[in-house]
């Protein structure tokens, strides 16, 4: 079997753990495509699959609102107080993937969390797990990364992503991320499917 395939179909549709995880990261969108990992923030804090939401808490960047308007928008979600809780990063002029992945597990770690679930939009999800599990292979091995992709919007609507510079159809974002995957994977910066799939098979065994 294609190692790709395997590990997209894995990722879009994750086995859950049997307890809830310490907290579950939204990954930065733009106002086109937030409502689809509110959604799925909104079910997983609804069905006690995790303790907490993280967003990351910096003012309004590369097509990312912000923390404090994402901070409202989930409290007109009903969920509030010590449901959400920011994640610091460095300061930088961009956000791109890898730098919200690298402050999501050195968060985690800081925090000596156990467990983490991952949320994108679903064309996005492959490549912010695989970078999320790139980091966390070299930063924190112990933790434990699930996936949950966001709720399925129109794919057949122009949107706004990659910070805020590309404009598109949902459709198009899937060829989009695969070309990126295969570019930061051939710089390095991204783990093969093949050892992502290793962490997958590892992490079942304490599943």
């Amino acid at each position: 079997m294609n190692d790709t395939i395997e590990l997209l179909t894995r990722v879009l549709c994750d086995l859950q753990p049997k307890n809830p995880t310490d907290g579950a990261y939204l990954y930065c969108q733009t106002k086109s495509n937030q409502q689809s990992i509110f959604q799925a923030a909104h079910f997983l804090l609804n069905n006690t699959l995790t303790h907490r939401i993280l967003i990351l808490n910096t003012k309004a960047k590369s097509g990312y609102p912000g923390f404090v308007e994402w901070k409202q928008q989930l409290h007109q979600l009903g969920i509030y107080g010590k449901q959400i809780e920011g994640v610091l990063s460095k300061e930088t002029l961009m956000l791109n993937t890898l730098i919200e992945s690298e402050a999501i597990i050195r968060f985690a770690k800081q925090h000596s969390y156990h467990s983490l679930v991952i949320v994108a939009p679903p064309f996005q999800q492959l490549r912010a797990f695989m970078t999320a599990v790139t980091v966390t292979l070299r930063e924190y091995p112990e933790l434990l990364i699930y996936s949950y992709p966001g709720v399925a919007m129109p794919w057949q609507e122009e949107v706004i992503h990659s910070q805020g510079t590309l404009m598109a159809k949902r459709r198009d974002l899937i060829q989009e991320e695969l070309e990126r995957i295969e570019k930061y994977q051939s710089k390095g910066d991204l783990a093969p499917p093949e050892q992502v799939l290793s962490y997958l098979n590892k992490r079942e065994t304490v599943f």
